[in-house]
């Protein structure tokens, strides 16, 4: 009998097979019955192989044809089902974001596994020394290449000779760049400064932006920004490429450690006398006012004025009668000598001091203060140091693990263990940073951590007397006594350290030594300069604190090595995170972060627009039946119709503001080129120079050209922000202005301020209309606050 035939005819579906596929319980179903089909080998009767009671070895044989091909066809089809790569047997932690065709790129268990895949499914193998070019061009160029490196050398061999026979003959060497290091990069007075120059191959890559440190190890591992669209101008990384939120979750509040690569926060260095430094720090916000005086510059701020704590808080420059905010930043001093207070006025004593900022508010900061040093007497001196530090954040219990792990004091004949180093050693088995004193900084220096890599687990020792030392020292935190200056104030001090020997001749040194011994410093390693602070958030008591830990540029990508691979106590390593995960962080701690959570100021205001028209351009990609007509929702209760604008956190509803070149502020129109930015900021150093006099000397002008930036403007050429603040352009009667009307919110008060940082951070717990009527003090518009109040503050922090 025959099996009946579906309506439909023989090629129809089954009744509801997308149903059917699309719950997670039947996928998993049809996965084991597929696999069980796989391994199932079909078996008939060998009956016909026996003759008479007798075994007729032909028929038997033919008998079990249908068998034998049966296992292969098994064997063949199971293998296929269940098989996977030698790549995708690595760890999860270990896959990269593209496969590679070189099995040494595999861990070496898995290599001769490689190597068979690759030969049976004829896999040509890649490797960098055997690559051979595909092109002409290509072939020139390797070509070329090849040929400049043995002229290269040639005239390099030469230049030694030369140099060897006039020393033996007294002669005065006068060759130069032959034997030595690097020259010390420049770094002018009160003008911007360049990157560091990349290498040949990459160079064309960083047109238009500068790359971490640790660029190449995140790049793998990372999604970074688009390379036409950089951040800030710095190619920064977004996210990993592994599932992250809840483990970052886990990380920095239960248990492991999350690291932030923030080099590209940009620092500013002052440098003169200390009055001189009072007066430009007090003109940008760096005060605590009370009823009896100043604190910050009284006997309060003693320590913070002696090196030994940093302050954080708002900047903002004089507007008027008002003071408009520009950004959040970190001060601190560099330590004296017991006996040299910088409060205290010695002319011999010059005060130094570092600035950390956001890159979307650093030019902004920078004329500010460039306009105050020479405005203000005694002179002070600007510095702009974005490229001669980096900086890495540590959040979560084993953040303090992973230091030790990673960060060996430079200890020597000629130099003993000074006191913050044998302080920060001291500090074994602490879990939360915040029970440190606020702001507390530690300045020591220490070895290459290639020297004792891989780093080792530690072994915090238990008990009830190592837990009451620990107290003990927190109590009385001996940092604040003996303090000495930090060598990372220090320019040859960083060009040393920046000095550091290549991988190869560490690894020379490692294969002369005994399998599993750490290697000691020498003359030829030099000491790593390094500052730690201690900070904590105000949210609650709780939260977990962080370690910022300040180095030089080009030392930060040894360090970040040791330290992803430090292992913990917990069994795991520490995380590394990006952009969105210091936001995802900053919102589960109640903390506004910048510039999205700061529309008082122009980089959060510019941030904001910059969302807006990525929001508008992602939703007109949509085709118009998958994507939501604001214009038709219904919002029930007769009312149809988005309440404001459906693509931004709409502020200029809620505080009245007029709707100004609504086009701009929704991307329609055509952004700056490069061209135009330079124009603006010619236009800006020129209306600077013409509105805040007096004019300087012609070597004091600050020089502010820079590259070209992308062919974009907006968020990514941070350098024209200010423009429009700078120059007033007169326009005629009746014509709109230029400026969209979401920056006029960066001419509030600090007490306004405070209310749209209520409005945008309110806790998830409290009526979002209630705070909103609280923040601005009317009645609010109730629909618009209950439906997009919460989406669009967890939207600010999730992208």
């Amino acid at each position: 009998m025959g099996t009946e035939t579906p309506a439909g005819g023989l090629n129809a579906p089954p009744p509801n097979k997308r149903i059917v596929a699309s719950h997670p319980a039947n996928a998993l179903r049809q996965k084991r019955a597929k696999l069980h089909v796989a391994r199932n080998i079909p078996v008939q009767q060998a009956d016909a192989a026996l003759k008479d009671g007798q075994l007729d070895l032909q028929a038997f044989v033919a008998a079990h044809e249908f068998e034998i091909k049966s296992l292969e066809q098994s064997m063949a089809t199971s293998k296929a089902v269940g098989s996977s790569r030698a790549f995708q047997k690595v760890p999860r932690g270990l896959r990269r974001r593209t496969a590679s065709h070189n099995p040494k790129r595999v861990p070496r268990r898995l290599r001769a596994r490689a190597r068979r895949e690759m030969a049976e499914d004829n896999t040509p193998l890649v490797e960098a020394r055997t690559r051979k070019p595909t092109t002409t061009r290509a072939r020139i160029r390797a070509e070329t290449a090849k040929k400049l490196r043995l002229l290269a050398a040639r005239k390099k061999k030469q230049q030694l000779s030369h140099a060897e026979a006039a020393r033996r003959q007294g002669k005065p060497v006068e060759v130069q760049g032959v034997v030595g290091r690097k020259p010390r990069p420049k770094i002018r007075r009160n003008q911007l400064n360049e990157p560091p120059q990349p290498a040949a191959k990459f160079r064309k890559r960083q047109m238009n932006k500068t790359w971490l440190p640790t660029h190449t190890w995140h790049a793998k591992r990372a999604r970074m920004t688009e390379p036409n669209e950089p951040l800030w101008r710095f190619a920064i990384p977004l996210t990993p490429n592994e599932k992250i939120y809840r483990p970052t979750h886990r990380s920095q509040g239960e248990r492991g450690t999350m690291v932030w690569d923030m080099s590209y926060m940009s620092t500013i260095g002052l440098y003169g006398h200390p009055d001189g430094l009072e007066r430009v720090l007090t003109r940008v916000g760096v005060s605590q006012p009370t009823s009896w005086g100043d604190s910050l510059w009284g006997e309060k701020g003693r320590r913070w004025r002696s090196g030994t704590r940093v302050w954080s808080g708002m900047l903002s420059k004089e507007s008027g009668r008002h003071q408009r905010l520009m950004c959040p930043a970190t001060v601190l001093w560099n330590p004296n000598r017991p006996g040299h207070d910088n409060s205290e006025g010695d002319e011999a004593v010059l005060g130094q001091v570092y600035l950390r900022l956001h890159p979307s508010a650093f030019l902004q900061v920078f004329n500010e203060l460039l306009w105050l040093t020479k405005a203000i007497k005694p002179r002070v001196y600007i510095e702009d140091l974005r490229f001669e530090i980096g900086s890495v954040e540590l959040t979560g219990p084993a953040s303090t693990e992973a230091l030790l792990a990673t960060l060996t004091p430079y200890v020597t004949k000629d130099s003993p263990k000074s006191s913050h180093a044998a302080l920060f050693e001291s500090l074994e088995g602490l879990t939360n940073p915040a029970t440190l004193p606020a702001n507390a900084v530690l300045s020591f220096s220490v070895q290459d951590p290639r020297l004792r890599y891989p780093p080792r687990q530690r072994e915090f020792p238990a008990g009830v007397e190592a837990q009451m030392a620990l107290l003990n020292t927190m109590a009385k935190w001996p940092a604040d006594e003996g303090r000495e200056p930090s060598l990372l104030f220090h320019r040859d001090a960083r060009h040393c350290a920046s000095c550091l020997p290549s991988q190869k001749s560490i690894n020379r040194r490692r294969g002369n030594t005994a399998p599993g011994t750490f290697l000691a410093p020498t003359k030829a390693d030099p000491p790593i300069p390094v500052m730690l602070i201690a900070s904590r958030s105000a949210s609650g008591v709780q939260t977990q604190g962080t370690w910022t830990l300040l180095a030089p540029w080009k030392c930060i990508l040894p360090i970040w090595y040791s330290l992803v691979h430090v292992p913990l106590v917990s069994g795991l390593n520490p995380r590394f995170g990006g952009m969105n995960e210091a936001r995802q962080v900053a919102f589960e701690r109640g903390l506004p972060w910048f510039p999205g959570d700061h529309l008082a100021t122009d980089a959060g205001a510019e941030w904001e627009l910059e969302q807006r028209r990525r929001r508008r351009r992602e939703w007109e990609r949509r085709p118009k039946s998958k994507r939501i007509e604001w214009a038709a929702l219904d919002l029930g209760a007769g009312r149809k119709g988005e309440v404001g604008d459906g693509h931004a956190c709409d502020f200029e509803l809620l505080f009245g503001l007029p709707k100004s070149r609504q086009d701009e502020a929704l991307g329609s129109e055509k952004e700056p080129g490069p061209e135009k930015g330079d124009k603006v900021l010619a236009k800006a150093d020129q209306g600077a120079e013409k509105r805040r006099g007096p004019a300087g000397k012609a070597n004091d002008a600050p020089s502010l050209k820079k590259r070209r930036g992308p062919a974009g403007g907006g968020i990514d050429a941070y350098l024209e922000l200010d423009a429009p603040s700078l120059k007033k352009r007169r326009r005629p009667a009746g014509q709109a202005s230029d400026t969209p009307s979401l920056k006029k919110l960066s001419l509030v008060t600090k007490t306004e301020f405070n209310s749209i940082v209520a409005l945008v951070m309110f806790p998830i717990t409290t009526p979002p209309h209630s705070v909103l009527q609280a923040a601005l003090g009317a009645a609010a518009p109730r629909g618009l606050v209950r439906r997009r109040g919460s989406r669009h503050a967890v939207d600010m922090h999730r992208g």
